[in-house]
This record gives C-alpha cells, sequence and structure tokens, in this order.
C-alpha cells in the first residue's frame, strides 16, 4: 500500500486552535459565505444566491437548469461549455457566475428566435456537421462568435483555426467546416436583409 509516511511514521495530531483565534475568527453561516449574481440569460433576467466558487456552467446547468451548455473536460481544452458573455465567447468551465453580474449572457438555447433556429444551426442541421451531438452547442457557439467577429467571407483555414479551441471526437471536422461556412453565409444573408 502506498503512504505519503515514511515507514513507521504516523501523521502528527491536529493542534487544536488557539483560544485567542478563535475568538478573533467570526463565526461562518452558510448566508454568509453566498453570494448574489444577477445577469441576463438568454433575454430573461436570472438572480440567485450562490457559492462565490460556482463556475458559469454550473450556474447555467444547475441553477437554471440550460443543459445545453455541456461539460466536456472541466480543463478548458475541449469548447463544449462555450456560450456568450457580453457577445463574446468563452468557455464557461473557466469563468466565475459571479464574475458575470451584470452581464449579458447568451447559451445554445437562446440562439433560435421566434422557433426559427439560427443561421449556425440551421446549417449544422443541413451539412450533418455532427455526429454524436456532444461538441455541437460548443461548435456553433465559437462559430457565431467567429463569424461575427471576423464576417462572413471565411476560408476553410480561417474556420479550423477560428474553431481549434474545440474538439469534436468523432468527425473528422470536415462537415463541421462545411456548416461554419454555410452558417456564415446564412448570418451575412441575415445581416443584410436588416439593413
Amino acid at each position: 500500500m502506498f503512504s505519503l509516511f515514511r515507514k513507521g511514521q504516523s501523521p502528527s495530531p491536529a493542534r487544536p486552535a488557539s483560544p485567542q483565534a478563535l475568538r478573533e475568527a467570526p463565526p461562518r453561516s452558510a448566508e454568509s459565505s453566498m453570494t448574489s449574481v444577477s445577469m441576463t440569460v438568454n433575454g430573461k433576467a436570472a438572480t440567485a444566491d450562490i457559492d462565490p466558487r460556482t463556475l458559469l456552467v454550473h450556474f447555467l446547468r444547475e441553477n437554471l437548469r440550460l443543459t445545453g451548455t455541456h461539460v466536456g473536460c472541466d480543463t478548458s481544452q475541449c469548447g463544449a461549455c462555450v456560450v456568450h458573455v457580453d457577445g463574446r465567447a468563452v468557455k464557461s468551465c473557466t469563468v466565475l457566475a459571479a464574475s458575470c453580474d451584470g452581464s449579458k449572457v447568451t447559451t445554445i438555447e437562446g440562439l433560435a428566435k421566434d422557433g426559427s433556429l439560427h443561421p449556425m444551426q440551421e446549417a449544422f442541421r443541413q451539412n450533418h456537421g455532427l455526429q454524436c451531438g456532444f461538441c455541437t452547442p460548443g461548435m456553433i457557439m465559437a462559430a457565431v462568435d467567429l463569424v461575427s467577429r471576423k464576417g462572413g467571407n471565411l476560408d476553410e483555414h480561417a474556420i479550423r483555426e477560428g474553431l481549434e479551441g474545440n474538439l469534436c471526437r468523432c468527425t473528422g471536422y470536415h462537415n463541421i467546416v462545411a456548416a461554419v461556412k454555410a452558417g456564415a453565409a446564412g448570418m451575412s444573408a441575415v445581416r443584410q436583409a436588416a439593413e
């Protein structure tokens, strides 16, 4: 059996806190360790008292029950958790929910409008830019951000480079790239029609 202690040694007993330390440290209640957070998520106000260490991805999934944002790796490697905060793509597994206080957050659930899929969602559907679908919400959110930042005229290299922080374990990315290209064109057409 593996032990952190040398053979024959046991851990030293824990020392009780000094009476002075006990007097100086105020008792912590469960309420005092919570923080209030308010943000707009998918166009709706959301407020909650949360542990200050709560990650945005857990706030969205557990407090708001928006489960389209996935937890894939817990290490900011895969991009399955990408959401938009104030219009920019972020990996929500690396962002504290409290740091988003006052922000506007958009998840995959908030892209569709009036019962119609967002042009990028429609392009992923039409081009079969998915297999198991686990990475798809993060891919779509990253792709929408990419097009918003770089414009709708993207070549394959720009798309692959723009999505390099998102991993898909099922595909060779061919259909994902095609979907993003089609989605970019769809987003451009909607933007031009609105002008």
